[in-house]
């Protein structure tokens, strides 16, 4: 599933392609998401200004000058593909395709575990798919004592806490990992047990390593790409994740002895760790 860094990353390619342009149709071939997509949604797009392309977590928003925000999420193998122009022939699973006046958007989902919807602009915080996120982690108020705060009370995993989207918004499973390995935290600790130290220097490794991911394009391991069809490259600066029984980068430990990086189930996702270095 495109994690927060992936849906940045296609968040800023649609933006340059399409923001300002004027959608001239939308076209709706299949409607049969984990969300069926409105009936009347090629009418409340069709002939709008898209004014801004922002994100929520994982959630793509669409501005519209009509006062509706469109909703897309990408689900597990959900794509956003952009074209100068409407291809004459559709690929196989391209289910949606948005034609603007400065190019086109074609919604591929082979699952179909996506979403696309739409929503009053000025009521978004009540639509049932956005209301209650928490603070996304680049928010001004997510910090230490945030985070501190948040974890107090909490004897979960504090790899299972970090993905709870009414805690903090839009860490995914490999950014997790890549975090609490950074902040030298073991993931099955309690997350009570972080002092206020810990989760200043955790809400700061979430940081860096989502920047980095950003940067990077996010991380392809299966079905994600780039609008442009490229592939991200994070994958390749993976510290822990997917890595089990590898050195980590910085550890100098005699993996004969330790096996290397290891791989338990938290919260019924993989976690990847190094024994050595998180403590």
């Amino acid at each position: 599933m495109p994690e927060l860094p992936e849906v940045e990353t296609i968040k800023n390619a649609v933006k340059k392609a399409v923001n300002g342009a004027q959608i001239i149709r939308a076209e709706v071939f299949c409607r049969r998401f984990r969300v069926e997509i409105p009936a009347d949604f090629e009418n409340k797009v069709q002939n709008a200004v898209i004014k801004n392309c922002r994100r929520t977590a994982k959630y793509l928003l669409l501005d519209l000058d009509n006062g509706i925000t469109v909703i897309w999420h990408l689900g597990m193998s959900g794509k956003i593909k952009i074209c100068e122009n409407r291809p004459k022939f559709l690929e196989k699973h391209d289910h949606v395709v948005i034609t603007t006046d400065k190019g086109c958007l074609i919604f591929n989902d082979a699952r179909r575990f996506g979403m696309l919807s739409y929503c009053k602009t000025d009521e978004q915080n009540l639509h049932p798919v956005l209301k209650g996120i928490a603070p996304d982690p680049f928010d001004e108020k997510v910090d230490g004592n945030y985070l501190h705060e948040k974890f107090k009370n909490k004897t979960l995993a504090i790899k299972v806490a970090l993905l709870d989207q009414k805690i903090i918004a839009g860490i995914g499973n490999i950014y997790a990992s890549e975090a609490l390995y950074k902040a030298g935290i073991l993931p099955m600790r309690e997350a009570k047990s972080l002092s206020l130290k810990e989760c200043e220097k955790l809400n700061s490794a979430v940081r860096e390593v989502l920047n980095q991911a950003i940067k990077a394009g996010g991380s392809t391991l299966r079905d994600y790409r780039k609008p442009d069809g490229s592939m991200g490259y994070f994958q390749n600066l993976h510290c822990v994740y997917n890595k089990t029984g590898q050195p980590c980068p910085n550890c100098k430990c005699n993996i004969q002895k330790t096996g290397g990086i290891k791989k338990i189930v938290l919260g019924g996702r993989s976690t990847f760790y190094c024994e050595t270095l998180q403590k």
